[in-house]
């Protein structure tokens, strides 16, 4: 988290993690299809024959509190192939959440873990404590066959600390609740590490109810 007095800004880093081609970049496009032209700024790709995101995309969703703060949003995604580690490892420094994209076919399972494994890593070789920074799962391409059923998530959700979400992302389907669920657990965090709501007067049952009001209508966009 950043803060910036000066342009009573406050920035919040969120990172779409996940292996090779699971649909991180799918996410962030179908997000900034979904936005409003208000909230979400250019969104900005780097791709090569090697890979769909070499470097990162970012998203950056601005919105005001009632306090006159502005709330800066800024999504990234890493590359997933295992060549590009160093890259991963920057882009994650200084994250405050994370939104793992796994695949749901049974045949990915091995590169689900092994990514999971390297944000681990990764994150520890930044000096985050991976237990305490805020990640959620999410396992997309639900419309393909092959996949781990409702009930094998449900079974890994019981067992896990990271919550479990369903999306297909080139849809749009799951792509916002995504990023609500992960929006909701990072601020719960940074509000109880820094007193969010005593420093800049910003409830977190009104932030998330400004969030979840914008991002739900259009979420409805591509559910409706």
């Amino acid at each position: 988290m950043q803060v910036d007095f000066a342009a009573k800004e406050l920035t919040v880093k969120l990172v779409y993690y996940g292996p090779a081609l699971s649909g991180k970049t799918s996410n962030l496009r179908a997000i900034h299809w979904l936005g409003t032209s208000s909230a979400c700024g250019e969104l900005m790709t780097l791709e090569t024959q090697n890979d769909r995101t070499l470097f990162f995309d970012m998203l950056p969703i601005a919105m005001s509190s009632q306090s006159g703060l502005k709330i800066r949003l800024k999504l990234f995604t890493v590359p997933g192939q295992v060549m590009h580690d160093a890259t991963r490892r920057l882009v994650l420094q200084a994250a405050d959440g994370v939104a793992f994209i796994a695949d749901s076919q049974r045949s990915e399972a091995d590169a689900n873990r092994e990514s999971f494994l390297n944000l681990k890593k990764n994150l520890e070789d930044n000096g985050i404590d991976p237990e305490r920074i805020p990640i959620i799962i999410q396992f997309n391409k639900r419309d393909l066959d092959d996949i781990r059923t409702d009930e094998e998530l449900a079974a890994i959700a019981q067992q896990s600390r990271e919550p479990i979400y369903k999306a297909v992302a080139t849809r749009g389907y799951g792509v916002m609740q995504t990023l609500i669920g992960l929006i909701r657990e990072t601020w719960n965090k940074l509000e109880e590490e820094h007193g969010l709501e005593e420093k800049f007067g910003i409830s977190p049952l009104r932030f998330m109810s400004e969030i979840e009001s914008q991002l739900k209508h259009d979420a409805r966009r591509a559910e409706g």
